[in-house]
């Protein structure tokens, strides 16, 4: 029997800042996520064809190989937005007690990605949504292209487990999906938890970092000896600096 999948209790985009400030966290409809931007659909779905070319990522201690990813930083003002030259992504361990402490130098995201007008739309709107949760700032941006797949028979989007990131806002938009079972995700606050599963690419999950930590549970292929992945992209939004 396969397991319960429960579906996210999505936020119409014009309550997503009540939502992200009443609970913690809020979930955009593929739909909501391209009302909310402003941009077609089919041109975030445009995007996906660059997971297919994602390095491997060469840090897991866990000793795994199933995560490839890129990695990208920018800064945004209001209308402002530019890419910053490449750096390494830093954490301290009291965020990720796995991979904190160490500085990452994952391969950039390719120019053509961030050059498509939906990719700038995004990273506005989020810039916009971190400071309408805590006033208008500069934003410094991560961007994270992750790629989780099967070909070991177990693949983990968070090898650390529970976490916060450190930072003000984090974003997590599911890209794709296929031939996997798993990949729950799960939000807490203090003894309330929250559980659904991001199914539907473009489904956009937005944080507020210091009040709530998540995990997403590992993926495994629905019939052996076939190839499963998930693909999502991680936005997170600090004020006063990035870390490291």
């Amino acid at each position: 029997m396969s397991a319960a999948v429960y579906s996210p209790p999505f936020t119409p985009p014009e309550e997503l800042p009540t939502a992200l400030r009443q609970e913690g966290y809020a979930v955009l409809s593929p739909k909501g996520t391209s009302d909310w931007l402003g941009r077609p659909l089919d041109e975030l779905q445009a995007l996906h064809a660059d997971w297919d070319r994602l390095p491997p990522d060469e840090y897991l201690k866990d000793g795994g190989r199933y995560r490839t990813r890129r990695h990208s930083c920018f800064v945004a003002e209001g209308e402002a937005l530019e890419q910053v030259p490449h750096r390494a992504h830093w954490q301290p361990v009291e965020y990720n007690a796995l991979h904190g402490g160490m500085q990452r130098w994952f391969a950039p995201m390719e120019d053509a990605t961030v050059a498509r007008p939906a990719w700038r739309a995004l990273l506005q709107r989020l810039a916009g949504a971190a400071s309408a949760l805590r006033g208008p700032q500069r934003w410094f941006i991560e961007a994270h292209q992750f790629r989780i797949d099967t070909e070991g028979g177990i693949g983990r989007p968070t090898p650390e487990g529970a976490h916060r990131d450190g930072v003000d806002l984090v974003a997590v938009a599911l890209v794709g999906r296929h031939g996997i079972k798993g990949g729950e995700t799960r939000v807490f606050e203090g003894r309330r938890g929250e559980r659904f599963t991001l199914t539907e690419p473009w489904t956009l999950m937005l944080l507020d970092d210091a009040r709530v930590i998540h995990e997403s549970t590992p993926i495994q292929p629905l019939a052996e000896g076939e190839k499963g992945w998930r693909d999502t992209l991680v936005v997170t939004c600090r004020a006063g600096g990035f870390q490291g």
